[in-house]
């Protein structure tokens, strides 16, 4: 049986691109393989470490790969393209992959399981649905603009807005039709929306982390069941790791011993950084409001010398940060103490 070092997999629809390396990392094995010969290829191997990139796919190739006794890693894609040569195919990248792969310092993403998947894709249908009815409503005002009727931002503005174009005498009985049709395409995806809110809504008090870290301010059911589906604390080594996974940290052009940080790097998982600078955000809005207690010293202090949407993101930051502790130590949140309260005391 032959033994490889390690072996890096470039994955596509039907046609998947091999590379294997000796002991001394010499390539000896450069081969295409079809969808259904992939599997029966690793099974007559013996146990080996395999490199994959981490997109579409993969996570279910590395859950097969590990039935098979075999050691999956999944390599993030943007720490792969430093190590692709020049003129790009699908063999340079199978090298490339395998070459990141061993470098000592990767870091790799967690092979998520059946379970993960599903429920995180429960979050991102919905989103997908949100980002439908916006599209639609934005459809709506932008037609009834044509004809004269405006309305306001918001999914809300947009049951009104129809009921006012349904009144006008002056649009054509064929553009009420259409907005018609328009209203009912925005009501049902309001109805799909309200069935998938009621699954999460269950799953997240049935997560005894999920509920743990709603009383996070800034953090509600949404990102309360992201977090405890998609992440896992203990691949981070702290706090400030998470935020600049998440994308929540400045990039850095330190030279020369001085230290230069520049703009939020927004790297990582786009959807979960925003929607823990949602989150800031409302928290920042409720704290400006007359005698709420969302407002810290420390959150005061900020707001005095930074403008509020950079605030938003450190307070997201801290969100972040915060939210790891409280997954690894499984401690409740503790509130710290108000401005008038540091006053008073």
């Amino acid at each position: 049986m032959t033994q490889y070092k390690r072996i890096a997999i470039d994955t596509s629809k039907s046609v998947f691109t091999i590379h294997c390396i000796d002991a001394q990392d010499r390539p000896v094995l450069r081969t295409n393989l079809r969808r259904g010969q992939l599997l029966p290829f690793f099974r007559k191997l013996a146990a080996t470490e395999i490199a994959i990139e981490s997109c579409s796919g993969s996570h279910h190739w590395a859950r097969e790969l590990t039935g098979l006794g075999h050691t999956p890693r999944l390599v993030p894609p943007q720490y792969v393209k430093p190590y692709v040569k020049r003129g790009k195919n699908d063999r340079n990248d199978a090298e490339a992959i395998c070459e990141a792969a061993g470098r000592p310092g990767m870091h790799f993403v967690p092979v998520k399981s059946v379970t993960q998947q599903a429920q995180g894709m429960v979050l991102k249908v919905r989103e997908t649905l949100i980002g439908q009815r916006t599209a639609w409503g934005n459809t709506v005002r932008g037609h009834a603009a044509e004809f004269g009727i405006v309305a306001g931002k918001g999914i809300g503005t947009i049951a009104p807005l129809l009921s006012a174009i349904e009144q006008e005498d002056a649009v054509p009985p064929e553009a009420k039709e259409m907005f018609a049709l328009l209203g009912q395409q925005i009501e049902e995806i309001g109805t799909r929306i309200k069935e998938i809110d009621a699954k999460l809504n269950a799953a997240h008090k049935a997560s005894a982390v999920s509920t743990r870290l709603a009383t996070i301010p800034g953090v509600g059911p949404i990102i309360a069941l992201t977090l405890a589906t998609e992440i896992d604390p203990a691949a981070f080594e702290s706090g400030r790791h998470l935020a600049a996974w998440v994308g929540l940290t400045p990039k850095e052009h330190s030279t020369g011993g001085k230290q230069r940080m520049g703009k939020i790097s927004r790297a990582g998982n786009e959807r979960l950084r925003a929607l823990f600078v949602s989150g800031a955000t409302s928290v920042i809005n409720a704290a400006m409001k007359q005698g709420s207690r969302q407002m810290t010293e420390w959150l005061r202090a900020l707001l005095l010398r930074k403008p509020r949407k950079l605030a938003a993101v450190a307070l997201a930051n801290k969100i972040a940060r915060t939210a790891w502790a409280m997954m690894t130590s499984g401690e409740t949140y503790r509130r710290p103490s108000t401005a008038a309260e540091a006053v008073a005391a």
